[in-house]
């Protein structure tokens, strides 16, 4: 994983995504997920492009259920984008590169 994206977990979540100067997009995965190993160098491309605007996150489904129960993430990958410590954008299933862009520009 790069120095680009943050791991987060239970314990560190809340206290991340509040404390954030830019809209965090939370990728909720897991190891076993083909389509969450397909959009990863994806978001790390994102993570790059968009430093300063948008930080972006990892929290793995597997290891932390608190905070997945917490924001109902039934299927991954799902991406959750925090504004102000709330959640305001959710995508579901990989997507190419410029749709998520897309999708998020009216956020960065």
């Amino acid at each position: 994983m790069s120095q680009t994206i943050v791991t987060l977990d239970d314990t560190t979540f809340d206290e991340h995504v509040k404390a954030a100067d830019v809209p965090v997009l939370v990728d909720f995965w897991a190891e076993w997920c083909g389509p969450c190993k397909m959009i990863a160098p994806v978001l790390e491309e994102i993570a790059a492009e968009q430093a300063g605007k948008l930080e972006i996150a990892k929290l793995n489904i597997d290891e932390n259920l608190d905070v997945t129960r917490r924001y109902d993430v039934m299927s991954i990958p799902t991406l959750i984008l925090f504004k102000d410590g709330e959640p305001k954008v959710r995508l579901i299933g990989a997507k190419p590169k410029g749709l998520l862009v897309q999708e998020l520009s009216g956020y960065l």
